[in-house]
């Protein structure tokens, strides 16, 4: 048995498809003996027959619909391959880089990529996670194309699009401190108590102690969502992003500690990327739809 020619198999689907030979011919812009020659050869090849020609209309054998069936994925890999090289051929990226900080909330952002990429198919997206200064080392780096985090706004490196404010907000289980301590706290009420902060995944980690309490005990943890358990169960305190302790703030789960002496801290989260340098086609109108879309566009810079 020869191999299938794509040719092949693409003509005897469109004869299932459209209903006919005839149909079939006008839809591939061939010959109708060119169609009905290449399902004969098919045929042929596998030894089958996969019509049944015994009524008014061309229908499917019962193996012609196992393998009409069997050959789809061929067929899309087929025309992802061709979409893909036409892509290559305009210039486009086959793939983009996108790093989400710590800080990022991810439903908003990732809600905002699935829109733009189900219309960018043939881009593959591959998603990143980082804390603290990863996600500005990696993008200055040039290992992503984008980044979502905080930002110097100052830095001439980098150009930006607002996505939203997040408040860091100093919280605790309501069972972790005792009643007796003061009401408004201030470091040293904390020295006795561990504080969970984020673990720095940059490779050169800066040296700054963002929010510390100096000569307290911590527990590092490597995204938010574990600090979040952390705190909830009791083991430490520390601040969290509000739009991720909303609902156990209002239910009693959480309770902020924040006042004169932690007052918690506001970020900008931005999506940002190098402003040197070329961006390809897609990166351009990712860019450009972002700052349509994003809920805090235009840019603020």
């Amino acid at each position: 048995m020869n191999d299938f020619a794509l040719h092949d198999l693409k003509c005897f689907d469109a004869v299932i498809r459209t209903g006919s030979f005839q149909a079939a011919a006008a839809a591939l812009h061939r010959s109708h003996p060119a169609v009905f020659a290449a399902v004969a050869r098919l045929e042929s090849q596998a030894g089958l027959n996969l019509l049944d020609r015994g009524g008014y209309r061309v229908k499917l054998s019962d193996a012609g619909r196992s393998f009409h069936e069997r050959m789809q994925p061929l067929l899309r890999e087929a025309e992802g391959l061709r979409q893909y090289t036409t892509q290559l051929a305009m210039g486009e990226e086959s793939e983009l880089h996108v790093v989400l900080g710590d800080l990022c909330p991810r439903p908003v952002v990732l809600g905002l990529l699935a829109r733009f990429f189900t219309k960018s198919l043939h881009t593959r997206l591959h998603l990143h996670f980082e804390t603290v200064g990863g996600p500005i080392e990696r993008l200055k780096a040039r290992d992503a194309d984008l980044m979502f985090h905080r930002v110097d706004m100052t830095d001439p490196l980098l150009e930006w699009i607002a996505l939203c404010k997040v408040r860091l907000i100093p919280v605790v289980a309501p069972s972790l401190l005792p009643a007796s301590l003061p009401r408004t706290l201030r470091p040293e009420h904390l020295r006795d108590y561990t504080q969970c902060v984020m673990r720095d995944s940059a490779r050169v980690p800066r040296d700054e102690n963002f929010l510390v309490v100096e000569g307290a005990r911590r527990i590092t943890v490597a995204d938010q969502f574990m600090k979040k358990d952390v705190i909830q169960q009791g083991l430490a305190w520390g601040h969290l992003p509000d739009f991720l302790i909303d609902g156990e703030m209002r239910n009693g789960v959480l309770k902020s500690i924040a006042g004169r002496y932690f007052p918690g801290h506001t970020e900008m989260v931005v999506a940002a990327r190098r402003s040197d340098g070329a961006h390809g086609p897609v990166a351009q109108r990712l860019w450009a739809y972002l700052q349509a879309n994003a809920p805090m566009a235009p840019s603020l810079s």
